[in-house]
């Protein structure tokens, strides 16, 4: 599953208008899946409907996506101490219309692309990079990335990332052990 995010030209807005029609008229003559899931730990809930749609021949553009079965939508509700809030992203996927196996699908996604994102920023200060000329910042995101791999790699670690990314900086031996793991 692939998130869709405004930047994409038309694509997020058409998959937003065929969920929005295809609720309004409660998915009539669609094939579609739905699947809902609660989590409340924290003092908090949150509440997630994933929906799927197979149609996809109605989209121009399908041919420039291989493999495009389906559309998703995952619907948030997230309740904390009455305060509630709402979101709503939408999703291409190759996936078969099963709704929960799209939920996962997602979930996963976000998981992964949260966790690095945090890690990345946490540890190595990341969104605080100045670099901007040519392909610095790309470069430079390069090599975040691999340190963050050597680090996570190091099965003796007893620190954390951050910790480790200094440490590293500090002490040739404990650097050397990275780079031959």
């Amino acid at each position: 599953a692939l998130s869709l995010k405004g930047n994409q030209g038309n694509l997020h807005k058409d998959v937003e208008l065929l969920f929005a029609t295809a609720k309004q008229d409660n998915y009539k003559d669609l094939s579609h899946d739905s699947h809902t899931t609660v989590d409340g730990e924290h003092g908090r809930i949150e509440t997630r409907t994933y929906t799927t749609i197979a149609d996809v021949d109605w989209f121009e553009e399908k041919d420039k996506w291989a493999k495009l079965t389906t559309f998703g939508m995952v619907e948030s509700e997230r309740d904390v101490g009455g305060h509630v809030t709402q979101d709503t992203r939408y999703f291409i996927s190759s996936l078969p219309n099963d709704a929960k196996r799209f939920g996962e699908a997602a979930r996963g996604h976000w998981g992964v692309e949260n966790g690095l994102h945090w890690c990345l920023d946490i540890a190595f200060r990341e969104d605080d990079s100045r670099v901007r000329k040519g392909h610095g910042a790309t470069n430079f995101a390069i090599i975040r990335r691999f340190a963050l791999s050597l680090v996570k790699q190091d099965p003796f670690r007893k620190i954390g990332v951050k910790a480790s990314r200094k440490k590293a900086g500090w002490d040739n031996d404990y650097l050397l052990r990275l780079l031959r793991v």
